[in-house]
């Protein structure tokens, strides 16, 4: 009998130990030495913070349970530092001025797998920009010049495109597949129906069309796409909204640096300290 209640004890242990996460970082940013960082997880599309610690002497630690494995944050102040997956296992954080990095557990790895094949492709574009001002310092024959950089530039759209669409049909069915459709669709102003949006639901598993992010997302993009048709009636506020856009579009400056595109992950980013 004493067996068997030790059996269920050391099995109840490592069911524990099985659903814990440890988030171990290290940042060589002076800015961040002394600061409070929180994690935080999104529920009911609001970011709720779970832990907090102080970033002291380059480092930081978390460490908490499990019910699933789900997205998170770090965040200082109001301020995204970094997304990550909390699932079992130690993860490793690192925090310095040229890149951010998690690593140490699968779906980590994997997550930060993609955004550095995407980094790459955001700096193939904007060395488009470098190339651009590099010609007209030459006095090269612009036409020319705007030509073929459009042509390169619509090939990295569409290269972007497809890794990003790629990453998410290979990962409905876990939380990256509806984490990376969260940070790619959550800069734009509304929701719309862009191509590799609907290439994406027309493949999509049950589980990913019910994330409750997803399934809102796209019920909002599809009643704007039949406002945009005509096919839907507008609300008072949404054609107000519509009607100001119109008459106080602002005009756009040719010369000016290409928009960010509904494709533009949130970069990671720390926040500079203020002065008291």
């Amino acid at each position: 009998m004493n067996k068997i209640y030790l059996a269920i004890i050391a099995l109840l242990a490592l069911t524990s130990c099985a659903n814990t996460y440890e988030i171990k970082g290290t940042s060589n940013v002076s800015t961040l030495d002394g600061r409070m960082l929180y994690l935080k997880i999104l529920k009911d599309n609001n970011f709720k913070s779970i832990d907090s610690c102080d970033v002291l002497h380059g480092q930081f630690h978390f460490q908490g349970n499990l019910d699933s494995v789900k997205m998170g944050n770090i965040f200082m102040d109001d301020e995204p530092v970094l997304p990550l997956v909390l699932e079992s296992g130690d993860i490793t954080v690192k925090l310095d001025d040229a890149q951010q990095i998690v690593s140490g557990t699968p779906l980590n790895d994997k997550l930060f797998g993609f955004f550095k094949k995407y980094q790459q492709l955001q700096n193939q574009q904007r060395e488009l920009v470098h190339k651009h001002d590099q010609a007209i310092m030459n006095g090269s024959d612009m036409n020319v010049v705007t030509q073929k950089l459009n042509a390169e530039a619509i090939q990295l759209s569409e290269q972007e495109d497809k890794l990003i669409t790629n990453f998410v049909t290979e990962n409905f069915d876990n939380v990256l597949g509806a984490g990376v459709f969260f940070l790619v669709t959550m800069g734009n102003q509304y929701p719309m129906l862009s191509p590799w949006i609907e290439d994406i639901m027309s493949k999509a598993t049950e589980r990913f069309k019910n994330d409750p992010y997803v399934r809102d997302y796209y019920q909002k993009a599809q009643e704007n796409q039949a406002i945009m048709n005509g096919t839907h009636e507008m609300s008072p506020s949404q054609a107000t909204s519509e009607m100001n856009q119109q008459l106080g579009a602002p005009q756009v400056n040719p010369d000016a640096a290409p928009a960010p595109t509904s494709n533009e992950l949130a970069t990671p980013t720390i926040p500079e300290k203020t002065e008291k």
